[in-house]
């Protein structure tokens, strides 16, 4: 589907959310100079077109109590992960599940899972919990806790609202190709 200036200005227009108040959708209208009825016909031909997958929120974890999160690395046999990685998806708990090529020799993990918790305590419990009912005792994994938190926000897609421009790396390291590729 190839998009139109309009469907490009309200893709840009929501990256950072829609507008809280009690008409958004006509807030948005206003800015991009036509009526409510069009944005949320827009809207609907985007997500019918699957060029809008998802309508949601970021929720700030930490400011509702959340202070523990742990990214949890599995290394599942390619042909079970599917159906454990939809399993694992499915579990209350697990707030984004995923799968990504391993890299031999440097890191062996193919299916991965975030768990948000008030504490660390209740996270290895969950994780506890996840490994017994899905029967992954015996997988190879690891749980890698969060030390910092940068930045949490949607993500950004369309044209680039302005050029970055990266400044030369003053050093090089001797970092594998296969390690580059999965950055």
């Amino acid at each position: 589907m190839e998009l139109s200036n309009l469907q490009h200005r309200l893709i840009e227009r929501l990256r950072d959310g829609l507008p809280l108040g009690k008409h958004p959708y006509a807030d948005i209208a206003n800015d991009l100079g036509t009526t409510e009825g069009t944005v949320i016909e827009t809207l609907e031909q985007l997500i019918a077109h699957k060029v809008i997958n998802r309508f949601g929120m970021i929720i700030r974890h930490r400011a509702l109590g959340y202070q523990a999160n742990a990214m949890c690395v599995f290394d599942i046999g390619d042909d079970a992960a599917p159906d454990i990685g939809k399993a694992m998806a499915a579990l209350p708990y697990v707030t984004l599940c995923y799968r990504r090529e391993r890299v031999a020799g440097v890191w062996p993990y193919n299916l991965y899972c975030m768990i948000h918790g008030r504490d660390r305590l209740t996270v290895r419990a969950q994780i506890r919990h996840l490994i017994a009912r899905l029967e992954l005792h015996d997988a190879p994994h690891k749980v890698l806790f969060s030390k910092q938190c940068f930045t949490q926000r949607a993500g950004k897609y369309g044209a680039p609202r302005a050029s970055v421009s990266l400044p030369a790396p003053t050093e090089t390291r001797a970092i594998p190709d296969e390690v580059r590729e999965i950055s």
